[in-house]
């Protein structure tokens, strides 16, 4: 039976079997997922205005708000269904995945509705000039109405990661993302919407997605069903959810804040600065997927074998992640140290956007091998239910380190600074993240003898 073979993979597949089992399909499916907004830089580099492509740079915090919401909901419910499953309770477990399904709703209705209220605040607040403003505002406004859809897509992809069904979390990210190609030129040039069309794009590759995972739930493919008489859960099940939701929202927050500070100095060296670092971001975001897939694959193992009891496996799935995802990145750098030039060139002409993009590549590439393992040990502390130090992580990380580094680095060095505090901030996360991380397992190992 399906279900037994995803139970056998959580709970007594060999280490590194089971995070390649786990983790490439995620990747498989973030790297499609990445095409959301590699294509939409593509064709709006096409157009040749680096208005527009500094634009989209600008607009990207907004989508990363939208995903901090979606955390409450979808980091907040899969931890505890994976715990669930682990404990051999399938009622608690779905009891907590029709909350879920009622949470998305609310809450994107009322993103919208507060966003749109606020919306030329939040444009100007993201970095947008004279010059960009405009162009910023048609996409974050086009983004803020269906963002109904972009929630719904990301938190039934973690449900869905919860139980363990990686492989239909990936159908709808890819299914998604295929749209969002198809309908780009269509809406940008066809239909002369410009940046408003990429971001309808988005939205409607969003809308299919969702549309694809609600189909695997109806038509009974997945381990869990959302259930009628949960319908309204209990305070117990919305508490448990938004105590593990709510701090891994906070961590994005936070993640987004650093990123708009990180915006509004490289807006004060010019649009083609911050043209050619959204161009990065977007190529690096190749490599981010990379680490976020990797961790975010062994977090169902974690909550499994947390709720098992079984700490030896979480110590040998959490060794063989963090060795498999620092290899793995370290291929990546050399890619994007030989070809960085290349890289930038496929999304814009301009050869100062060139230039500089090349050069914040292959200095940014440097934290790809220390940020997985960060990562892996971010997501695990969720997936056991101690999301407090989750957040501490990200706390020490985006505020007492890299924001505090992007201001005295920028203000010592310049430009050159400023590109160098996350690779540093990286450094140093990494190993404190770890040795918190495999103390706290042994503490609650020798807890449990």
């Amino acid at each position: 039976m399906e279900e037994d073979k995803r139970i056998y993979t959580l709970r007594e597949e060999q280490p590194f079997t089971a995070v390649v089992k786990l983790g490439v399909p995620l990747i498989l499916g973030m790297f499609v997922m990445a095409f959301y907004n590699l294509v939409d830089t593509y064709f709006i580099g096409m157009q040749q205005d680096d208005c527009q492509l500094a634009a989209i740079n600008l607009a990207y915090p907004v989508m990363m708000i939208i995903i901090a919401l979606s955390n409450i909901v979808g980091t907040g419910a899969s931890s505890h269904i994976a715990r669930c499953v682990g404990a051999h309770d399938e009622n608690a477990a779905e009891e907590t995945l029709t909350a879920a399904f009622l949470m998305c709703a609310v809450g994107g209705a009322a993103v919208t509705a507060a966003g749109l209220a606020f919306l030329d605040r939040i444009v100007y607040g993201l970095g947008a000039h004279e010059d960009t403003f405009d162009y910023t505002r048609q996409y974050v406004v086009v983004i803020l109405l269906g963002c109904i859809f972009e929630m719904g897509n990301y938190i039934c992809a973690s449900l869905l990661r919860g139980e363990g069904s990686v492989k239909y979390s990936m159908i709808g990210m890819m299914a998604g993302t295929v749209v969002n190609i198809i309908l780009d030129p269509v809406f940008i040039f066809t239909l002369h919407m410009k940046i408003a069309g990429a971001a309808a794009a988005t939205v409607l590759g969003n809308a299919a997605g969702l549309f694809i995972s609600l189909i695997l739930y109806a038509r009974g493919k997945t381990l869990l069903r959302p259930r009628r008489e949960y319908s309204k859960p209990r305070a117990a099940v919305i508490y448990e959810i938004f105590r593990v939701g709510l701090p891994a929202a906070l961590e994005t927050l936070l993640t987004s804040a650093a990123y708009i500070v990180n915006n509004n100095l490289a807006a004060s060296y010019g649009a083609l600065t911050v043209a050619a670092m959204g161009i990065v971001q977007k190529i690096l975001s190749f490599g981010n997927y990379i680490y976020q897939g990797f961790a975010s694959g062994i977090q169902p193992i974690m909550g499994y074998n947390y709720g098992a009891k079984n700490f030896r496996r979480m110590r040998d799935v959490l060794k063989a992640g963090m060795i498999t995802v620092s290899c793995t990145e370290l291929v990546v750098m050399g890619v994007y140290a030989a070809l960085a030039p290349m890289l930038i060139g496929l999304f814009t002409q301009t050869e100062r956007v060139i230039e500089v993009g090349a050069m914040v590549l292959r200095t940014v590439m440097f934290i790809l091998p220390f940020v997985g393992i960060t990562s892996m040990s971010r997501m695990t502390f969720q997936a056991v239910g101690k999301p407090a130090m989750a957040l501490g992580i990200t706390v020490i990380r985006q505020i007492l380190l890299y924001i505090p580094l992007l201001l005295i680095l920028n203000m010592i060095f310049g430009f050159s600074g400023m590109i160098w505090a996350q690779p540093v901030t990286e450094m140093i996360m990494m190993i404190v993240s770890s040795a918190v991380l495999f103390n706290m397992i042994n503490k609650e190992e020798n807890s449990n003898l």
